[in-house]
């Protein structure tokens, strides 16, 4: 028996296929072939944003995701890479410092601190901070050239200390962080006794009411008991006042006090802006910089408020940091023509702190 096969060619397939079919054909050709285009570009996106996990080690940390795990048996110490120096950019370090359950862990920060600025007085960019896993809360967050932050003693036998910092604005000279144990039952630190006001001499309280920030503190200070009551009595309409004031039954507020003392420390000797020109500040005469001029903080202000027994006050930095700012460096090639274009990091100081220093009569 013989079998005969007969070969019908697609056309004839096809027009044998209902009208719809014919339709939808094509759709779902055109709708695979997409689909397989897009996992083709999701997957290689997904391959280049693929970043195998760091090795390198950086003050004990092998992984700069991962935190390093610290038992304190005594005193030690944690900082930013290259500390006192200019750390570098990119970094995420974290320490676990872990005690006994009987202890507990003090923190001290060295006075040498400087990291990047904050914006809007919010550490957004390079920060270190401290975090206690006991209770789950953030102790703080620092940034800038502020004053070295003040000690932290955990509350449970551990405490997390995390250091970040972005791509740009490294400065120096970071931070360091110097730790102990202090047992459970350590007692408070006591209170220097300072006498009452009404005891104290004209120096010594003269001395004690220029040191305080309001009216109100001020007040506080000399009565602790009455002071509401004295702040009351001091815009009543008395019989010694005449004019305006008494004729109307009331003694107005003609002055804030508060914003009296304001205006002197927005005009004393306080850091504040400047604009530097950067050939002139770096004495490179022989370079180009854009921008050419950057604000740095400075003293400026005057010295009006040193001690009656000073005749020669000036306003002097008592803290200066160094800042490095990224900027364009132009430059002449020998024998090349054209100019050579690099991006380099500039250090200037910066006043964080003033004071006026005055000479004596005697000097």
């Amino acid at each position: 028996m013989h079998v005969v096969i007969q070969t019908i060619p697609s056309t004839a397939l096809c027009d044998r296929q209902p009208p719809l079919i014919q339709m939808i054909l094509p759709l779902i050709f055109l709708l695979a072939s997409l689909l397989q285009q897009y996992g083709s570009e999701a997957e290689s996106s997904h391959v280049s944003k693929f970043h195998p996990p760091s090795v390198k080690e950086q003050n004990g940390v092998q992984d700069s995701h991962q935190e390093k795990i610290i038992t304190v048996s005594g005193e030690g110490m944690v900082h930013s890479p290259d500390f006192p120096h200019t750390y570098p950019r990119n970094t995420a370090l974290v320490w676990r410092l872990v005690a006994t359950n009987n202890l507990r862990i003090q923190l001290t920060f060295d006075d040498r601190f400087g990291l990047e600025d904050p914006e809007d007085g919010i550490c957004k960019y390079d920060f270190v901070e401290i975090e206690d896993p006991t209770e789950k809360t953030i102790l703080g967050r620092w940034c800038g050239s502020q004053s070295a932050p003040a000690s932290h003693t955990s509350k449970g036998s551990q405490i997390r200390i995390r250091f970040i910092s972005d791509e740009y604005f490294p400065t120096e000279p970071g931070f360091c962080v110097r730790y102990s144990l202090l047992p459970v039952s350590v007692s408070e630190p006591e209170v220097p006794v300072v006498l009452p006001a009404s005891q104290q001499g004209i120096e010594e309280l003269s001395e004690a009411v220029a040191g305080l920030g309001t009216m109100e503190e001020v007040m506080q200070y000399l009565e602790p008991e009455r002071w509401q009551l004295d702040m009351e009595e001091l815009y009543k309409p008395t019989w010694h006042v005449l004019g305006k004031t008494f004729i109307r039954n009331k003694k107005a507020r003609g002055v804030d006090l508060n914003l009296l003392r304001e205006d002197v420390q927005l005009y004393s000797c306080t850091p504040r802006n400047f604009s530097v020109s950067l050939r002139e500040e770096l004495k490179r005469t022989d370079a180009i910089f854009w921008p050419s001029c950057l604000l740095v903080k400075r003293c400026g202000g005057n010295c009006a408020c040193c001690s009656h027994r000073c005749y020669d006050c000036q306003c002097v930095p008592t803290r200066v940091t160094k800042k490095y700012h990224e900027v364009l460096l132009l430059k002449h090639q020998s024998g090349v023509r054209g100019l050579q274009k690099s991006m380099t990091d500039v250090p200037l100081e910066h006043h964080e702190e003033c004071a006026c220093v005055c000479k004596d009569d005697g000097d």
